[in-house]
């Protein structure tokens, strides 16, 4: 694929070399477009080095090439790393005054901007409304995250490590689909801990993979994402909101409301079905058998399927060892969802793999899709399922 790499002039700008080296070891050939103000930060030989491509930054080299044009109108994909508060206002503005700025306005492929400024530039109200209005014409504003920036400070406006943005970028390069512009999506992913004592807990062995793939897939095709994790084994994606819980009964109380303003929520998370009925406040000693008691936590995805409105789409997953289809059909009936997405977990191979497979019922018990694929096509046939069920419009259209 071809990409253009922009980079403002910000102390991230760093990140981006990091960035430039995964795209270019997947394959994809790299043409670096910094901002005059970048080259004060990382130097116009490591972008030429990295790249293995000529760097410009002005619309007055390579005059006969048309770049300025050319480059918007050839590439795959457009990212913007970092995207200073002031880039962010030159775009929104439709400003043309440099070699990024003006492949941004030929660009027809897709744009991602990933900010990265202090928190009170992210907070200002300029800041916001140019954001949205970015975002109002198409393109991809990665939300920051939240921790050290430039000296002491701390807040949001810290760019993404580069493995996650890395991720992002590698969805809008599998997922031409744009079916979910528009849309409020939900994905819960991870497993939860139930604290036996402060060192100790019960859980399980999901990794949070296929969850995490599900958010990245979805923000890939358009729509706002909350991801709510528990325990998780990978990176989180960049720019998608996340609520983060350890407990079942957290996730419980995330995700009923995170539903509610949602056009789907796809429930990938693995809750402990059980909690201690009490947690020891200091560490338990070795002293023979530990008897145990254990109480039910409540049914996420049957109170999730409660409260469904009519325009919803629910999905939840049967992680099944025998009798798969019997019991996952069985399930998609109980909580009142509209697909169920069954996968074998016979002897534990799909825990932390990269690779799944499922079977994906919907309310007729009709087979809606079955895959055998890396965990984000997977993802991507999860969401041509839902993306087939939600009706016009929908609540995401008119906010």
């Amino acid at each position: 694929m071809n990409i253009v790499l922009g980079v403002s002039g910000g102390i991230a700008a760093y990140k981006a070399c990091t960035l430039l080296r995964l795209l270019k070891e997947a394959g994809h050939d790299v043409t670096v477009v910094p901002t005059e103000a970048a080259l004060e930060f990382v130097a116009e030989a490591t972008w030429e080095a990295l790249s293995g491509r000529p760097v410009a930054s002005g619309v007055f080299t390579d005059v006969s090439e048309v770049r300025h044009v050319r480059l918007g109108r050839e590439a795959d994909l457009v990212a913007v790393v970092p995207a200073t508060a002031d880039l962010l206002a030159r775009a929104a503005t439709g400003r043309a005054d440099d070699l990024l700025t003006s492949t941004l306005l030929t660009a027809t492929c897709p744009v991602v901007l990933a900010p990265a400024m202090h928190t009170e530039m992210w907070h200002h109200p300029a800041t916001r409304a140019n954001v949205a209005t970015l975002r109002e014409r198409g393109a991809h504003v990665v939300e920051p995250d939240s921790g050290r920036l430039t000296g002491a400070d701390t807040g949001p406006g810290r760019l993404p490590e580069p493995e996650s943005l890395f991720a992002l970028l590698k969805g809008f390069l599998t997922s031409p689909a744009k079916d979910l512009v528009g849309r409020r999506v939900l994905v819960t992913a991870g497993g939860t801990r139930e604290a036996i004592d402060p060192v100790r807990f019960i859980g399980n062995h999901s990794s949070g993979r296929q969850g995490i793939a599900l958010a990245a897939a979805a923000a890939s095709r358009g729509a706002e994402v909350t991801l709510i994790a528990a325990h998780v084994e990978t990176a989180l994606p960049a720019g998608i909101e996340t609520v983060r819980v350890t407990t079942t009964a957290e996730l419980h109380e995330a995700t009923l409301a995170a539903t509610r303003e949602a056009d789907a929520a796809v429930l990938a998370a693995a809750p402990a079905d059980f909690r201690p009925k009490e947690t020891a406040d200091r560490k338990l000693k070795r002293s023979g058998d530990l008897d145990l008691a254990l109480t039910e936590n409540d049914d996420i995805a049957a109170a999730v399927g409660r409260a469904k409105r009519d325009d919803q789409v629910l999905v939840v997953f049967a992680a099944e060892t025998h009798d798969g289809p019997q019991h996952a059909l069985a399930k998609l009936k109980a909580k009142g969802a509209n697909l169920v997405v069954l996968n074998d977990v016979s002897g534990g191979a799909v825990f932390g793999s990269e690779e799944n497979t499922v079977t994906v019922f919907d309310e007729d018990g009709e087979v809606a899709a079955a895959t055998e694929a890396a965990k984000e096509a997977v993802a991507d046939a999860i969401w041509d399922a839902v993306a087939a069920r939600l009706p016009a419009g929908g609540r995401g259209s008119d906010r």
